[in-house]
Parts: C-alpha cells; structure tokens; sequence
C-alpha cells in the first residue's frame, strides 16, 4: 500500500484492536476489523479467557488519549499493594508505591474488551465477527480471511495490522519470509482460572483493595478482586512433577492439595475441585520476533510481535503503549506506513524485549522472594532511597508501573539500583544501620537525574 492509504484492516477483536481502531477513526481512518470468534457480548465468554488484568499507568495514558478511562471507572477497582497469604494464613500487606495514589487496577478483561468494542463501534469501526485470517498474501498485498459459518475464503488489499495475539496468523505467514528471526519461550508452568465467590450480600471475602497472593516456592495462587463481590483467582502451577497439573488427576488430589498449600483460601472456595475441572489449562510464551513489518503493507503489534508472561502486569500496558506508540508516529509523519512502521519499531523493539524479560524475573520474585525476610528489608530501604531522592532513584517496579519510562531505561538502571542496594544492604537488617552516606556517594555516582515522561 502506498503513502496516503486511509484504509486499515486491524485481525483481532481482542483488547488491541479495538482501541487501536478507535484512535485510528479519530484520525479520519477508514477501519474494519476482524474477529475469529463470535461476538463476546451476544455469547458466552469461554472460561479460561475472563482473567482480570491489572491496568497502571502505560494503559491507562492510552485509554485517556482515545477518552475512555473515564468511563471504565465502574469497572475497575484500585490495588494499593499485595497482601501475602503464608502457609499458616498470616496476613502481610506490601504497599506498591509511596502513597495511594500510586496503584494497579483490577478490571475484568470480558468488561474491558465489551467496552472497548462499543467504543469502537461508536467511533465508526466496522467488526466482522466469525471471520478468520488465514494468512497474508505479500505479492498481491491482500489478507486471506474465512467465514467461520460458510466457510468461503475472501481477501481484499488494504494495510494490515495484526492485534491476533500470540498465535497471529500473520506473523505465522512472516515466518516464510527470508531471514524473518523468531523465538519463543515456553514456561513449565501453567495457569489455571478459579474463582472465591462473593459472601454475603455480595460483599468481598478478602480485603478488596490489594492483589492476594499466596506464594508456595515453585508454585503460587493470585487473586485480583471483581466489581461483583468475587474474586478472580489464578493458580500458576508446572505441568509435570510431584505438585503440578500432570499430578492433580482427581477432586480428591485437588482437594487435599488446596487444603494443605492454601488452606485459608480453600475455605472460601466450596466449589474449587469443580471449577479446577471446568476450566481449562493455559500455557505462558515469550515471543520475540523481527521485523514486525513488510513494506508499509503490515504490521505486528501487541503480543502478535512480543507475547509476555503476565507477572509483571504489563501484558495490556505494554500493548495498549504500542498503539500509543502507533499513533504519535503517524500524527508525526502522516499515512507513510512504511515509514511510520519503521519508526514503530524502532522505537519498541528494545522495550519490548526489556519487559519480556523482565516478566520473567518477576515470576521468580512473585513465587519465591516476597516472603524472603532480606527481600522484604530491602524493598523498605528502596522505597527510602526513592523518597530521599525522587529524581534520581525510582524503584524499577515503579518505573514500569506508575511512569511511562521506557522500558528498556527501567531495567537499565534497575540492575544499576540492584547493585547500590545490595551494597547498602550488605550484613545489615534494620534501616537504623543504612550507611546514608554511603548511600549518598552511590546515587550520585552510579545514577544520573531521571526524566519523567508527562
């Protein structure tokens, strides 16, 4: 497609595409988008596919651009920090930030993804429900897509952008391409849906306000509160091995293994083995891959370019970030898709390998280290160091969550962070032995003043 096309195809009807079409429509582009599934607000969401999502600063900037956080207000619920579950039901509250206002927020992806559609719609989108791309035909500039009920083939030319997840079909079709480079990362673990229903008059069985997390060394279960009174719970577990989904073949093994790891949850589960059963198995992938483009004809974005585990809560900010991203490039350089590709993924690649990585580190920090008594000293010696020096030492997690810094500058000057706080920290644990001059001497030295993106 030439500069100056105004018609844009967007595969996907998921979280990406939707938005990604609103902000293209206030724009004066002419979108259709395409949906394999049928349409989510006329049928039953699948189970398995309604895990909440954990939305902070990066997605929520995006959502202000196309006018919308506004109104997800009524479905969203503020998490102020993570309230740790020991074995013996001890309750620890870790705030994220330095204050309230600095949180994630608990939103139903079913919720979110019905929102976003109507929006899109109102804005003038057209999406095809029931339509499946097939593939990318890059001689004659055209998607291939299927109708799901009549099962006739079709195509037409129009710029592409793929917002199909991590099993896009157009990038299926880039693997053929000449030196096209891809690799993708499967964890041993799994995940699992579950839910702790409402109490009484609908109210919330656990503090509503915080992410519960219930840390077991090599496996762990999540919850993320609902608007409805319920709680959305992910049990992350291996595959294979003594504990994991291969060994839980029966509601007996179920039962006794929810009993025995997470038995103040499992009180407030009556119905876990059940759901353990109704709900399927998911499996987590990193994806990278290059180039996320081809001639100004398509394009990668979201986790069709750079799928993430989801332990960093990044995988809606960092795809909502990308149409961000998109945009300011074509306000920047008009309809020269080659260009404005190009640009897109000069600008992304970095930080979306950074963050890939960094999910991955946080799986590790999630199961295992947040009930490490050093671990939990050294984020209090952390968020000390940041409010002594707010412009030069931000904490890494804070980086990714509360300020639109680049991902790839966050770990950047995370492993700088690491290193100062493991010296300050070394063979001390109460903050009134931090040597502050010490301190001081290595802020200055290893770090420079921090530019916050508004």
């Amino acid at each position: 497609m030439g500069p100056g096309n105004k018609r844009v195809t967007l595969i996907g009807a998921g979280l990406n595409g939707p938005l990604l079409g609103i902000l293209l429509r206030q724009r004066g582009f002419e979108v259709e988008i395409y949906e394999r599934r049928e349409d989510m607000r006329k049928t039953k969401v699948n189970a398995g596919r309604s895990i909440n999502l954990a939305i902070s600063t990066r997605g929520i900037h995006a959502l202000r651009e196309a006018g919308l956080w506004q109104q997800m207000q009524n479905i969203v619920i503020p998490m102020k920090g993570r309230m740790m579950h020991s074995i013996d039901s001890q309750l620890t509250f870790q705030p994220y930030g330095q204050n309230e206002t600095e949180v994630i927020n608990s939103i139903s992806r079913a919720e979110l993804n019905m929102a976003l559609m109507n929006a899109a719609e109102e804005q003038g989108a057209a999406i095809r429900f029931g339509q499946r791309c097939t593939g990318y035909d890059f001689r004659a500039g055209t998607v291939r897509l299927r109708d799901e009920k009549t099962r006739l083939d079709h195509s037409h030319p129009a710029v592409v952008i793929a917002c199909d997840g991590s099993g896009s079909a157009i990038r299926t079709e880039m693997l053929k391409l000449p030196r096209f480079d891809f690799s993708q990362q499967h964890l041993g673990h799994g995940y699992k849906e579950l839910t702790i229903p409402a109490g009484p008059n609908g109210k919330h069985q656990l503090e509503i306000h915080a992410l519960h997390i219930w840390p077991r060394g090599n496996l762990m279960l999540i919850a993320l509160p609902n608007t409805d009174g319920t709680f959305a719970c992910i049990l992350f577990l291996p595959f294979e091995g003594a504990e994991s989904f291969a060994a839980l073949s029966t509601p007996e093994k179920v039962l006794d293994f929810f009993q025995s790891r997470f038995p103040d949850a499992t009180r407030l589960m009556p119905q876990v083995a059940e759901n353990f059963f109704a709900n399927p198995t998911g499996s987590m992938v990193t994806i990278k891959c290059a180039p996320w483009h081809m001639d100004g004809s398509v394009l990668l974005l979201g986790d069709a370019a750079h799928a993430i585990v989801p332990f960093f809560g990044q995988g809606i900010n960092c795809g909502f970030e990308d149409c961000s991203v998109l945009v300011e490039m074509l306000d920047q350089y008009g309809s020269d898709w080659a260009r404005v590709f190009d640009e897109f993924e000069r600008r992304r690649k970095a930080d979306t390998d950074a963050i890939a990585d960094m999910a991955v580190e946080n799986f590790i920090e999630m199961r295992d280290r947040v009930s490490d008594p050093h671990f939990l000293f050294r984020k209090k010696v952390e968020l000390a160091l940041e409010q002594k020096y707010p412009k030069m030492f931000v904490p890494r997690y804070a980086m990714v969550t509360f300020h639109r810094i680049p991902y790839s500058v966050a770990l950047r000057r995370g492993e700088v962070q690491d290193r100062i706080l493991a010296e300050l920290c070394r063979s001390i644990d109460r903050m009134e032995d931090i040597d502050w001059h010490r301190a001081e001497n290595l802020v200055q030295r290893e770090l420079t003043p921090l530019v916050l993106p508004q």
